[in-house]
């Protein structure tokens, strides 16, 4: 439902001084491997009226924004456009988004807030329009989510990039076994009839209706009744009072760092934005309360995705706004020790054993967890906890460590 009114959008206003205030919907999908981001990125972009698909890796600064070359035939100084531009009053979907350069990602933060971009190279001044929503697809910061880390370690992504997604959504690939019995199924029918099956019960809409519906809700503008403002800024002002009701005021300065379920002016605006988009899907001329109703419920949707951690991760988050030391179990310092321990093993190997999935020796492990006072219980429960995750695994007579999503290390 967020991608759908992602596609239908808000209207853009205009103010009498010229300002311009964005209607257009950020969304970020950060997930584990698998969870099919990449696909719902290619379907938007199919379906939006005007859709951009592009990757972080392969993506530069200049190939985001525009960049300036020599014309071959007339060896002027000419200005190209890039993805972004391109995707002006549409859709530019950006995946693999974590994987970007910090230099690269930072281009976008104009886009995402101004929607123009200023360009000043070659002795060409300029600013282009830039009005596209943005969907971002992204890895965790160890390519699968750990649930013993809190939100802001796992969304390795600077706070003030955060900020600007209007809503970001945490995609994780849960083991269960109805789901997983339903998606081999489908799988194995695909695979055997070469297409998808006839079932009128998941029977979906035709790409060229959704694309049409698209464009016919795009064209109303919506307006904001009074009753209704005063209905958002009593939800805002609610949504505030609950944020700062839920920090102790000795954790308020570490809060504040905080860009993850953090209560922002820039909420405010996402539900007006999301309010707006939602009464263009009804077809409605005015924005009535069920509108704002539906976008408060969204926001928290995303807010718990956020929040959905195991039980047994529950001590482990419950400093989320504190020391980070409070955080810090066995199991953690232990992970610590093995990420060490990779790090010296990959420099003894050197380019040679960079083909291999990297391995450890347990007994090796196993001193240096016992020299930093903790007992093979608690690498035992480790490697348990992180084989769940498929982060490592050790073989049946435990004596070798094997990373299969090796963890990054500094």
């Amino acid at each position: 439902k967020a991608l759908l009114l992602q596609l239908v959008a808000a209207p853009t206003k205009r103010t009498r001084d010229g300002m311009a205030i964005r209607g257009d919907i950020n969304v970020c999908l950060m997930g584990d491997p698998g969870v099919a981001k990449s696909q719902l990125l290619r379907f938007v972009a199919k379906v939006a009226p005007r859709g951009v698909y592009t990757t972080g890796r392969g993506s530069s600064g200049v190939g985001l924004t525009a960049a300036v070359m020599r014309d071959s035939t007339t060896g002027e100084m000419v200005l190209e456009g890039g993805a972004l531009v391109l995707a002006d009053n549409g859709v530019c979907c950006i995946d693999e988004f974590d994987k970007m350069d910090e230099a690269d990602r930072t281009a976008i933060h104009e886009v995402m807030e101004q929607q123009t971009i200023s360009i000043s190279k070659a002795g060409i001044t300029t600013t282009l329009n830039a009005r596209a929503s943005i969907l971002a697809a992204a890895n965790p910061a160890r390519s699968r989510y750990n649930p013993r880390l809190t939100p802001e370690e796992n969304i390795n992504l600077p706070a003030a990039l955060l900020s600007r997604f209007d809503v970001l959504f945490l995609m994780l690939d849960r083991p269960s076994a109805q789901d997983d019995l339903q998606l081999a199924r489908h799988v194995a029918w695909v695979h055997t009839h070469g297409r998808h099956p006839d079932d009128p019960a998941s029977a979906g809409i035709d790409a060229d209706l959704l694309r049409h519906f698209v464009a016919s809700a795009r064209a109303r503008t919506p307006v904001l009744p009074r009753a209704v403002a005063d209905y958002v800024v009593g939800a805002y002002v609610q949504l505030r009072q609950q944020y700062k009701a839920a920090l102790a005021p000795a954790r308020a300065a570490a809060a504040a760092r905080s860009a993850i379920g953090a209560t922002t002016p820039r909420t405010l605006l996402a539900i007006l934005r999301l309010a707006q988009a939602h009464a263009r899907v009804r077809r409605a001329d005015t924005v009535a309360s069920l509108d704002v109703d539906e976008a408060l419920r969204l926001m928290d949707a995303a807010h718990v995705t956020l929040d959905a951690q195991p039980a047994a991760a529950a001590a482990a988050a419950a400093g989320l706004y504190g020391d980070r030391r409070q955080r810090t179990d066995a199991v953690s310092a232990v992970f610590a020790i093995l990420t060490r321990s990779l790090a010296t093993a990959r420099a003894a190997a050197g380019p040679a054993g960079s083909a291999s999935l990297p391995q450890l020796s347990y007994a090796d492990v196993l001193g240096r967890v016992r020299d930093a006072g903790f007992s093979e219980a608690d690498l035992s429960r480790c490697l348990k906890q992180y084989e769940d995750i498929n982060i490592l695994q050790t073989n049946v007579t435990r004596t070798r460590i094997t990373f299969v999503s090796a963890p990054a290390v500094s």
